[in-house]
């Protein structure tokens, strides 16, 4: 099922702002764009900002929130920038923190700095999908 939200930043290409199965939701990557103005903050902490918003609006377009959030992955143009960002990612997540991948890259799309794709489960939910006869059932 796909999800989607007005309070998140629509597609900027062929794909979902996220997909559910079963009690499983996927995230797509979210750039730091303003889903209201659609510009996009110059600076690496408040684009880590705005795209923890995004995040946040999509699992709360779910029905989950971001303690549901299990895996994170973090793509960032500049790691000298890490210990900054850090702190802003550490501020959006309650302890256990979901579990991340953070890597440099060489760009990204529309000149951003931070992009974050997000896999988070539905609370309360069962897993449709395997009818309750795959170890997905029991998240």
């Amino acid at each position: 099922m796909e999800i989607s939200t007005p309070n998140a930043p629509a597609a900027v290409g062929p794909y979902s702002q996220a997909r559910r199965h079963g009690n499983l939701l996927f995230v797509s990557g979210q750039l730091p764009l303003d889903p209201v103005t659609g510009t996009m903050a110059s600076e690496a902490e408040a684009q880590m900002r705005q795209v923890l918003a995004n995040i946040e609006a999509i699992v709360t377009a779910a029905g989950a929130k971001m303690s549901d959030v299990l895996k994170t992955t973090v793509l960032v143009t500049d790691l000298s920038k890490f210990k900054q960002l850090n702190e802003i990612y550490a501020a959006a997540f309650s302890k256990p923190c979901p579990a991340r991948a953070t890597y440099q890259v060489a760009a990204l799309p529309m000149g951003a700095q931070v992009e974050i794709e997000a896999i988070a489960v539905i609370p309360g939910e069962t897993d449709h999908a395997c009818k309750g006869s795959c170890a997905a059932a029991a998240l």
